[in-house]
């Protein structure tokens, strides 16, 4: 898993609420390959006429937005379903960032392992996000280490679960957050053997 310590990007300002993992990627695209890419079914049916055509008006169809590698949207995204494929259509798409009010705890946790960070800053501050990004070309820092966004000469804070931001420091996976506990784990495997030898089996030992 890749780490994220710092980004300085562009800025995609979504603003939506409630944007669910179906919208995020519609089922009918998840029989797909991931080896074919998921970015393309990102939000499709928000972004695209019947047609197949972009939708004029829709953020992400906006050439400004082309490269962003942060969003900024609306409480509760990436609500409904556990799908990880919603997260891989953000992450196959370009975002490496989701900035909004409150996520669905299954897809931030999916985030996560991809090594997406979703940063959960108040609606005041999604706010003032929004405001601010089309003065500034929608350009911004975020900074993991410090829990902060820049956007221009504004600084605002957001937060995320002090293991999930572990996680992303090191691009640690679950496994490696096991694996960094080894030293008191091989002590207590010791300990254990010297005063209850018997609870331990004996390798090549005949059953």
């Amino acid at each position: 898993m890749e780490r994220f310590t710092r980004l300085e990007a562009f800025a995609a300002p979504l603003g939506l609420a409630n944007v669910d993992t179906d919208q995020l990627i519609p089922a009918r695209f998840m029989k797909r390959s991931r080896a074919e890419g998921y970015g393309q079914f990102l939000l499709h049916d928000l972004r695209f006429e019947a047609d197949g055509s972009p939708k004029p008006g829709f953020v992400l169809s906006d050439p400004r937005h082309a490269r962003a590698k942060v969003l900024v949207a609306g409480r509760n995204f990436g609500t409904g379903s556990s799908r990880e494929a919603a997260v891989y259509a953000l992450w196959d798409f370009g975002i490496r960032c989701v900035i909004a009010p409150s996520f669905g705890d299954i897809f931030a946790s999916n985030a996560v392992k991809n090594g997406l960070l979703p940063a959960v800053m108040p609606e005041s501050g999604v706010e003032a996000l929004m405001e601010a990004l089309p003065g500034v070309g929608y350009a911004v820092a975020v900074d993991l280490e410090a829990c902060t966004v820049r956007c221009g000469d504004l600084a605002l804070a957001f937060s995320v679960d002090p293991v999930r931001r572990l996680q992303l420091l090191n691009g640690w996976d679950d496994i490696d957050l096991t694996r960094r506990h080894l030293p008191e784990i091989a002590a207590f495997r010791e300990a254990r053997l010297a005063a209850q030898p018997w609870t331990m089996p004996r390798l090549g030992a005949a059953g």
